[in-house]
């Protein structure tokens, strides 16, 4: 796996930072929709409320293989690729492509279990999830941010699943969107 050279990648401070804002915002709506959505699965489980706890199960579940997992393979891609090919990167996206594996077990389990077994799924989702966005939030994308050779906007440019309804755009290109 070759890096590419330094000369090809169109990187722009402004772009880097609006990309960098774009993911955080996306990251912390995913969290608060998933954290809402254990709780109320949680909460009905607690209850006994097993029509409730049946009803949040799928909402959840359809929302972990419509948004999380998909968001998780979309980072597979561009996101961790070019960090991946530098030293000082591999081992953070490798750890991190080890969490997405954790995660998607998870949704797996949770998609196989009810009860109080599905709540506990849940809560590691939720943990997990937390965890994982952290590392990518606070290690991963600063990293691609200060990296000359990479650019986080061209990364994730054009990605629904990396900045959900905010458009990114790089140097150049127009700057039509809203973070």
């Amino acid at each position: 796996m070759d890096q590419p050279a330094a000369s090809t990648v169109n990187k722009n401070a402004g772009d880097d930072a609006e990309a960098l804002a774009a993911v955080e915002q996306h990251h912390a709506g995913m969290l608060k929709r998933l954290s809402a959505l254990t709780a109320t699965l949680i909460r009905a489980v607690r209850t006994g409320d097993t029509v409730a706890a049946h009803d949040a199960h799928e909402v959840l579940v359809e929302w972990c293989e419509t948004d999380l997992v998909p968001h998780a393979l979309a980072e597979e891609g561009p996101l961790y690729s070019a960090p991946r090919n530098l030293p000082q990167g591999q081992l953070l996206v490798d750890g991190m492509l080890a969490e997405h594996q954790v995660i998607v077990g998870l949704v797996e389990d949770l998609r196989g279990s009810t009860g109080v077994d599905a709540a506990v799924a849940a809560g590691s989702i939720r943990n997990i999830f937390a965890l994982h966005l952290e590392k990518e939030n606070r290690l991963l994308m600063p990293f691609i941010v200060a990296s000359p050779e990479l650019s986080l906007a061209g990364a994730v440019e054009g990605l629904h699943e990396l900045v959900g309804d905010t458009h990114v755009h790089r140097h150049g290109t127009g700057h039509g969107g809203s973070v």
